[in-house]
């Protein structure tokens, strides 16, 4: 671990990817085109030496991209093995935490042993050691969306893999659950390596709450005619890990709640939330091809819940939906 600690660090870079492929494109085209400028004395820029200009920024960018991939795989290299037991995640995160935040800040060595000393409790913790874990996972699942040619349908399945794994884990996971709640690209371990400002369009930093992974990774592959069942059981499972977390981790700490007692958050969200995001999954469905089910569920749904705040704005929206396929309203109207 040591040894393939001290080489990834050894090839960090020193400046964000993205500042530097900036920088380098604008350098580079600057120099170009005053090297364009002075072959064609003055001359206006042809078709030609456009496409010339283009094509080499086009291999700049390319070779730029190439190399983000490389420092991206590792990183994820050495997370995936610090991800392997509980003494190598505590292990790594030590090393980085005494890179980042005492050698990159030129601090004594005594002050590194000294946090370790106050700190003793948390890292013997085998929780937290857990909570580690299952941030780098996540972290590693970010960088492979960050990279080139990414296939989202996969990493979507490995997405669902790991709220699976935290729900799985929930309880030892609470004492520690502000772990897993901050962005993965703000800890120790993105910072040690200069990952600290990937940015990752639709993909949430941190895999809680679950229902952004689920809205901007998981549902989306499922949205097809031919992929409705799945995309329904999708919802169902997010409603129920969505209730799951708030039951085991809502509330100021670690108290035990009684047999059969809920948090005043749980019971909230069952008597508010929890109609909408059903009402929410069914027009989800209903869009995406299964219109006979989820209309039938829709209106013994605005039935069920006639009295709920939200059951004219349902009713208005439920209008909207069957009108635009009168075949389906008519059967309806001959339902059961």
């Amino acid at each position: 671990m040591n040894t393939t600690f001290s080489y990834a660090r050894s090839c960090l870079p020193q400046h964000d990817l993205q500042i530097v492929l900036s920088k380098m494109k604008t350098l580079v085209f600057a120099a170009v085109l005053a090297t364009a400028f002075t072959q064609l004395h003055a001359q206006e820029l042809s078709d030609a030496d456009r496409e010339t200009l283009l094509d080499r920024l086009e291999k700049i960018q390319e070779s730029v991209n190439s190399t983000a991939d490389s420092r991206y795989r590792n990183a994820i290299s050495a997370y995936r093995a610090a991800m392997l037991s509980d003494d190598a995640a505590i292990d790594f995160y030590l090393k980085c935490e005494e890179k980042v935040n005492f050698e990159d800040l030129k601090k004594d060595g005594g002050d590194f042993r000294d946090w370790k000393r106050k700190n003793d409790n948390k890292l013997s913790d085998k929780e937290f050691k857990l909570a580690l874990r299952q941030q780098l996972r996540w972290l590693v699942l970010t960088l492979e969306a960050a990279s080139e040619d990414v296939d989202r349908e996969a990493l979507a399945s490995k997405a669902a893999d790991a709220i699976d794994s935290i729900i799985s884990q929930a309880e030892d996971l609470k004492k520690h659950r502000e772990v897993l709640n901050g962005s993965v690209t703000g800890t120790v371990f993105a910072k040690a390596y200069d990952l600290n400002t990937v940015k990752v369009e639709n993909w949430p930093l941190s895999p809680i709450p679950v229902q952004a992974v689920y809205e901007q990774v998981i549902f989306p592959p499922l949205r097809r005619v031919d992929r409705t069942e799945s995309l329904r059981t999708a919802w169902t499972k997010r409603i129920t890990q969505e209730m799951v977390l708030l039951d085991l981790w809502s509330g100021k700490g670690d108290e035990k709640l009684k047999a059969g007692e809920h948090s005043p958050q749980y019971e909230k969200f069952v008597a508010d939330s929890l109609p909408k995001i059903q009402w929410e999954s069914e027009v989800d469905i209903f869009k995406a091809g299964d219109e006979r089910g989820s209309a039938v569920r829709m209106l013994a749904h605005i039935e069920k819940y006639i009295l709920h705040e939200s059951a004219p704005k349902w009713a208005e929206e439920f209008v909207a939906l069957l009108q635009s396929d009168n075949g389906l309203e008519e059967d309806l109207k001959n339902a059961p």
